[in-house]
């Protein structure tokens, strides 16, 4: 979370800066740029770098997209600076956290965007979260996460690295400590190697796209999995919302997951002309069936089930349509 305005202020105008060059070619038709919301490395990353390497194909004129990192505050830096200062010509597009989704709806100061009134072009993906431990931590099932301190890495405000610890924490006694400062999850899966942390909670098909065998070979525990509904390949992890003790927290649990059926959502800057808003949406979706992406998605460990910008737009709004008690509970506890 923003600690002032200046600061967000600070960082828009180096995203704009940075930004600057790659929109000019953008403009003479010679690239597109497709600013990812997080460092190098993590899973957002490799998503949008390789939509970025196909999608100019479906779009008119097949334009070269650039893609560009614009990290900062578990991608608001990215969020905001596409909804509010990105043109709206149809050259910008981009990826952000599926939990930032939510920061507006939570109160979260950095999140200075109106997710209701962006573009959404559609996700490549729905997910499951998992938090993992090193098979060598104290803590090895849900039951030892009751008991025992367990040390995780985070990657900012609006990401599931975080808000998931902080909200079970307080909601079913979990003993999750955060290290926070790290720019990406492939920097948290350094650390557990070096021993610095023990876990984190991410994406499903980050942890496999980037430690292949961690999962299968054993090297992790898996102490729960979340997310819109439980995942058929992991039918030893307990599923969150099962773990809740009341109707309320279950409520609560699902809607502090709804980020999980966002996916890994790429949106554009609001009011995009009819045809601009059209032949985005229509090239996001043309990838997502383009034989050549689906084949480079698998090769790097990525499982495309995609979703449309139109199911993102009414998944965002019903979101959005959640008891304001709930939103307030759980907005208080993962700032």
């Amino acid at each position: 979370m923003f600690k002032t305005f200046s600061t967000l202020a600070f960082a828009l105008a180096a995203g704009l800066a940075g930004a600057s060059a790659a929109h000019a070619q953008a403009a003479g038709g010679k690239a597109t740029t497709m600013i990812i919301g997080f460092g190098p490395g993590g899973g957002y990353d490799l998503w949008g770098r390789t939509v970025a390497r196909f999608i100019g194909r479906h779009m008119p004129g097949n334009p070269t997209v650039v893609a560009q990192n614009m990290p900062g505050a578990g991608s608001y830096v990215a969020a905001s600076w596409i909804y509010n200062i990105a043109p709206k010509d149809g050259t910008i597009m981009g990826i952000i956290a599926r939990d930032a989704v939510l920061g507006p709806m939570t109160g979260d100061s950095g999140a200075r965007f109106d997710a209701t009134k962006m573009t959404w072009l559609g996700t490549p993906t729905v997910e499951t979260n998992v938090c993992i431990a090193n098979s060598n931590a104290k803590v090895k099932t849900w039951d030892d996460l009751l008991k025992t301190e367990l040390i995780m890495g985070d990657t900012g405000p609006g990401t599931g690295t975080r808000s998931y610890p902080l909200a079970l924490n307080a909601l079913l006694g979990t003993k999750i400590k955060l290290v926070s400062g790290f720019p990406a999850s492939s920097d948290v899966f350094l650390a557990m190697e070096r021993g610095e942390v023990d876990g984190i909670c991410e994406s499903l098909d980050s942890v496999i796209g980037k430690r292949p065998d961690w999962i299968s070979s054993k090297k992790v525990n898996i102490l729960f999995q979340g997310g819109a509904e439980p995942n058929e390949t992991l039918k030893d992890a307990p599923f969150i919302v099962d773990l809740a003790k009341s109707e309320e927290q279950k409520a609560e649990i699902r809607f502090l997951y709804a980020g999980q059926g966002i996916g890994r959502p790429f949106a554009a800057p609001p009011n995009l002309s009819p045809a601009t808003l059209k032949a985005m949406r229509d090239a996001f979706d043309a990838t997502m069936a383009d034989p050549e992406f689906v084949s480079e998605a698998k090769k790097l460990g990525l499982e495309v089930n995609p979703r449309s910008g139109d199911y993102l737009q009414k998944l965002v709004v019903s979101i959005y349509a959640t008891p304001k008690p709930i939103v307030d509970r759980i907005g208080a506890l993962i700032k």
